[in-house]
């Protein structure tokens, strides 16, 4: 189906106060980021009667139009082709509304601006240490065997997928630091080395360094002797978030005092050695072990909490995840997510935000059964998809949200499906697709309890949102 790109973006920027309101724009994978000279001149009640717009929301200082992926693309370029605006990035947009959030959501932005270039690398991985692990589990296909097993000459492309997989995990503190240089202003290079040495061969792994505290087959922990006049462990940060995001943090509050006072002749020389040299050993001596201890406490705050209330734990996090994707604070997340899988070997937050993303999506599709509107029937179909697929967005804004009493009773199916996976104790090995293909990316043995949550998920709003819909007189829908 074509659209009226250039009516709408007209339309669009009228509702929006006109061109002259706009400051800065980007687009994401669903929403327009738009920095606006004014909020209070916008027109929400026209513009979200626009075709295409599925919602729309001021928070984090920008204001924000849901889109739907793939059409925002083209929205973005007839937008800057009307109005003349130079192409941005979203971190650029959000540098521009700065000054008018508050220290919180500077944080959750931080995170939001470090994981989000990295995401595509990390679901590729999860997807295929997923495949990996369904080849490699005992009984899920064969009674008593593995896939392995039954055919040795899998075992070649098991290694092969193996290796892909577990690339993205062994050299997080990289991407990480080339993601955080860029977001700190710092040079993304010299990121990527400090990542790098966070987890050189020469420093021991996890596993390595549990067996050396523990005294286990005579190792101990090995020390760099500086000069006799301190230690510093010789310890690796292999998947591990806090270390290197503080770490490249303060290398670029140095390399930038460093580039404010080194002549230009010789900064080449001078500012990188200099920059590595310190952070490296502020990295190794103070930041990663002070960081480390710090994600152990905080995984074992998360995992406590879910260990003695189960069932608070997750109706808690079913019923806030939504909201929180709202505000953008559901970045937050993934830091948590990632510190779970490498100091707990999987994570149990992961497999809740998938409940969320298909609950959302079957009260779309339930509007989509019960609505005789043509323009939400349509909207309400694609939003469902969507979701199923993890973006949630469309169907949030979109139609949910809009409707109100579908939201809550995604709410519901979220929290009923995110209370039995809490109870059953499910974990993902890794970062997946959040939504339908999500049990690919579950540890095997918890798969059929799993699919289960995901049934519960999907079935309650859309009965609920049915059921509501046949008892509130609402025009456009079906009465019983």
């Amino acid at each position: 189906m074509s659209h009226d790109y250039p009516n709408i973006v007209t339309e669009l920027l009228h509702s929006l106060g006109g061109s002259d309101n706009l400051e800065q724009a980007a687009h994401c994978v669903t929403r327009l980021r738009l920095a606006l000279k004014d909020p209070s001149l916008v027109n929400s009640a026209t513009l979200n009667r626009i075709d295409l717009v599925k919602g729309s929301f001021f928070t984090g200082g920008l204001f924000q139009v849901v889109i739907g992926p793939g059409e925002v693309e083209k929205v973005y370029a007839e937008l800057r082709r009307q109005t003349g605006l130079a192409a941005s990035t979203i971190a650029d947009v959000k540098q521009k509304s700065a000054d008018k959030i508050n220290a919180m959501q500077r944080l959750v932005r931080v995170f939001s601006d470090v994981f989000m270039p990295i995401l595509p690398a990390l679901i590729i991985a999860g997807l295929l240490m997923g495949i990996n692990n369904l080849i490699g589990a005992r009984g899920m296909f064969i009674e008593g065997q593995t896939l392995l097993d039954a055919y040795p000459k899998l075992d070649g492309l098991w290694s092969l997928i193996n290796l892909m997989a577990n690339t993205s995990f062994v050299f997080l503190p990289a991407l990480v630091g080339w993601s955080a240089a860029k977001r700190f202003g710092g040079s993304e290079i010299l990121g990527i080395v400090l990542g790098l040495m966070l987890v050189h061969p020469d420093l021991l792994n996890a596993w390595n360094y549990g067996k050396a505290v523990a005294g286990l087959e005579g190792q101990s922990l090995p020390y760099f002797d500086i000069l006799g006049l301190f230690q510093i462990e010789k310890v690796g940060y292999q998947g591990q978030i806090l270390p290197i995001l503080l770490a490249a943090y303060v290398m670029s509050v140095i390399e930038k005092w460093l580039r404010a006072r080194v002549p230009n002749a010789v900064q080449l020389l001078v500012v990188p050695i200099t920059t590595i040299v310190v952070t490296g050993v502020l990295a190794l001596a103070v930041i990663g072990p002070v960081t480390r201890h710090l994600g152990i406490l905080i995984t074992e705050g998360v995992v406590m909490l879910f260990d003695l209330a189960p069932m608070v734990g997750g109706a808690i996090f079913g019923l806030l995840y939504a909201p929180l994707v709202i505000t953008g604070m559901h970045h937050m997340f993934l830091a948590v997510d990632l510190q779970l899988i490498s100091t707990q070997g999987g994570t149990f937050i992961w497999p809740m935000i998938v409940m969320s993303n298909l609950a959302q999506g079957s009260a779309a599709l339930a509007v989509f059964y019960m609505t005789r509107n043509v323009r939400d029937k349509s909207m309400a179909s694609t939003s469902a998809i969507s979701a199923y697929f993890g973006i949630t967005e469309p169907a949030m804004f979109g139609v949910n949200l809009r409707y109100k009493f579908p939201f809550y009773a995604a709410l519901i199916g979220s929290a009923l499906g995110s209370i039995f996976l809490s109870l059953n104790k499910v974990q993902a090995s890794a970062i997946g697709v959040g939504g339908l293909p999500g049990f690919i990316s579950i540890i095997p043995q918890f798969i059929p309890v799993f699919v289960i949550g995901m049934v519960i998920a999907m079935v309650v709003p859309f009965v609920l949102t049915c059921g509501l819909s046949m008892k509130i007189v609402r025009p456009g829908y079906r009465v019983a």
